[in-house]
């Protein structure tokens, strides 16, 4: 996790491994997330954000941590896209009522972030979103030459709305510092200095896809296990690996961009 890495700490132990690491390990943290999970219910059959934030519980109420720990932690909330991902999937990309969807996503995240505080941590970081039309799976309809001005609107409004919620959580209690991550900005600012300094990268162009699109997806084959995708003949010119994620340059590149909002984790 860079997180991490930029406070010259191990990777967070992730919650499912819990018994099978010996205790010390668990002193760097945990890591509570599941791949494709948001605040609500997704598409991914797994514990939403809610339920995350009850294993925490469960571990500070069997002190597992205590509260010299939590008094000298920080927790990472991240929100980035399942939610949003799980209602274009099950609206049709109809974005009339987008808006709607992010005050309910707000609503909920709020009383996420305020138990995690109950439950005694003092710095908490959250993300702001990323510009949503600019990954691939949302350029792909301009052949990869322009991001979806529609959705990175819908990214803006989302980040409008998750500072005004956590100013509500800063006036109801001030004794825990709220950070943002701005991954927004950050995506901008490394997209563009990856593709001035990168000459010839693909851009908004994935490294990896599926040779049919909508049908296959990177990592696919067929009965015989013939691979179903492609991937690019230079991976170090790439800024994103698929249509979801960035590549390993990509979010280097990200890192640096935020590398000054991250000192703000340990002051």
């Amino acid at each position: 996790m860079v997180a991490a890495s930029y406070l010259g700490i191990r990777t967070p132990i992730a919650y499912k491994w819990r018994k099978e690491v010996k205790r010390s390990n668990l002193e760097y943290g945990m890591n509570f997330a599941y791949g494709g999970t948001g605040v609500l219910d997704t598409l991914a059959n797994q514990p939403n954000m809610t339920t995350q934030i009850d294993f925490f519980q469960r571990l500070v109420e069997q002190k597992v941590y205590g509260k010299q720990d939590l008094d000298n932690s920080v927790g990472l909330i991240s929100v980035a896209g399942n939610d949003y991902a799980t209602y274009l999937a099950r609206n049709t990309h109809d974005l009339q009522k987008l808006g709607d969807f992010t005050k309910k996503i707000m609503d909920q995240l709020e009383i996420n972030i305020d138990r995690i505080r109950g439950l005694g941590v003092k710095r908490i970081a959250v993300t702001l979103i990323e510009p949503m039309g600019c990954i691939p799976l949302q350029a792909a309809s301009s052949s990869y030459s322009n991001c979806t001005q529609a959705l990175n609107l819908g990214s803006k409004f989302h980040n409008q709305m998750l500072n005004q919620s956590l100013q509500n959580l800063n006036a109801k209690d001030n004794s825990t510092v709220f950070i943002t991550l701005d991954l927004y900005d950050a995506f901008f600012s490394a997209l563009n200095k990856f593709t001035t300094h990168a000459p010839g990268s693909l851009g908004l162009k994935p490294c990896c896809e599926g040779k049919e699109m909508g049908k296959y997806y990177c990592g696919s084959v067929d009965e015989s296990g013939a691979k179903l995708y492609t991937i690019c003949e230079n991976p170090n010119l790439s800024f994103f690996w698929d249509t979801l994620h960035p590549s390993q340059n990509g979010w280097h590149s990200i890192f640096s961009s935020l590398r000054s909002s991250l000192h703000k984790l340990t002051t």
